[in-house]
């Protein structure tokens, strides 16, 4: 399951997502965790009221079951819902890798059934009609 974070330095997730210099990536399972890519957001991020900059990070963020976020706006969270993102909103400035660590000791468990249903993305099965 791929998960992404908001992140200004990259180590943790500390930043607002429309305002997010950075999204990490990383895909994450019962037994590890490993780094996929980051990717560097520019331009006036801080630009209350343009929309236009969360179509890139929408983008950016789509095969993602889950987005840590220090917040996130009511329009920006709506569409993040809409591609089946999870948001999750960390209260202060969090640690990635601890993020990470609990995160991947929940899924050894019984994840709950939202995570669950997180961990079907891109997994999906196509249906394969012949004529």
């Amino acid at each position: 399951m791929k998960v992404a974070f908001a992140t200004q330095d990259l180590k943790r997730v500390d930043a607002h997502f429309g305002w997010a210099k950075n999204i990490a990536i990383y895909e994450i399972g019962p037994e590890g965790h490993e780094f996929l890519e980051a990717i560097e957001f520019d331009g006036d991020l801080k630009e209350d009221g343009n929309e236009d900059k969360l179509a890139p990070k929408i983008d950016a963020i789509k095969d993602c079951a889950i987005l840590y976020v220090a917040a996130i706006g009511g329009s920006g969270a709506a569409r993040v819902v809409a591609n089946n993102i999870h948001p999750m909103k960390v209260n202060q400035p969090e640690a990635i890798s601890d993020l990470l660590d609990k995160l991947q000791e929940v899924l050894r468990g019984v994840p709950p059934p939202w995570l669950r249903k997180a961990l079907t993305k891109g997994k999906e099965r196509v249906l394969d009609f012949e004529e």
